[in-house]
């Protein structure tokens, strides 16, 4: 964990993408030299110029190994990594060739650990630092047409709660965020579908003030969600067949489905 991020370095992956720039933002607003990477350099570069100073830009598309590679090298280097970059990774598993299976799994689980491996024992080193997953509502519950996306999540927490662990006592916190639906920036509002009624959705702002008390205070998760939707989660963790039927009833696979459908482009 650590106190205040005055002149602290922070590596901010799947910056390009509207949570990752508003956490990039929030991070720099409170006096960090921000990292911010992804895909798309212009929309980087855009970032970077209206940030005006302290931001630096590394492309990098963390389905390449090579890329991840390099960017590992700037982890090392850094006192906060947000692990932040996703694929969606929606629809059936038969509708992903090779390719695509890989891709999804490089980038929302394989990518993660990379960098923490690179960014973690500096950090021990130093006594001090914070490593931020972002990870889902679909990481700890899960519905039909997402069995790739929840696993990748549900890999990812896991892999998550049990590195804070391993970091116990070393001044470096771990922290697993899990949001539900968001409005304005993520799944949602790319697909241009609108949240689940009732849901409760939530906005980049509730995020990016999560990602500050994860890294200030390095609680084990931070649910982004309303109350309702982690009452829900419970049902999940208690008797997840009678979850899933219920989903079916409400029509969450037909709304997943739907996501899948918009989404596909990005496989």
């Amino acid at each position: 964990m650590l106190k205040g991020l005055e002149g602290r370095r922070a590596l901010v992956t799947g910056a390009s993408g509207g949570i990752g720039r508003a956490i990039a933002v929030d991070l720099h607003a409170r006096g960090a030299h921000v990292i911010v990477s992804g895909r798309r350099a212009e929309v980087l570069d855009s970032l970077a110029a209206g940030l005006g100073g302290r931001c630096e830009v590394v492309r990098a598309d963390l389905a390449d190994r090579r890329d991840t590679e390099a960017l590992a090298e700037v982890a090392a280097g850094v006192d906060v990594l947000i692990a932040n970059a996703g694929l969606p990774g929606t629809g059936r598993l038969e509708e992903y060739s090779d390719e695509q299976l890989d891709r999804v799994l490089d980038v929302n689980l394989r990518a993660p650990i990379v960098l923490a491996r690179s960014a973690a024992p500096p950090m021990a080193l130093r006594g001090e630092g914070a490593i931020v997953f972002m990870g889902s509502a679909s990481g700890k519950t899960t519905t039909g047409n997402q069995s790739l996306y929840c696993g990748t999540k549900f890999g990812l927490r896991g892999f998550a709660l049990s590195l804070r662990e391993d970091m116990h006592g070393s001044g470096v916190g771990v922290t697993h965020v899990a949001p539900g639906p968001i409005l304005e920036a993520g799944m949602f509002a790319d697909t241009g579908l609108g949240v689940p009624r009732g849901s409760g959705a939530r906005t980049p702002r509730h995020v990016t003030a999560a990602v500050a008390r994860a890294i200030e205070r390095a609680p084990a998760e931070i649910d982004v969600a309303s109350v309702q939707l982690r009452l829900i989660g419970r049902v999940f963790l208690t008797a997840p067949g009678l979850f899933n039927a219920l989903g079916r009833h409400m029509g969450a696979t037909r709304i997943a489905a739907d996501f899948a459908d918009r989404q596909s482009a990005k496989r």
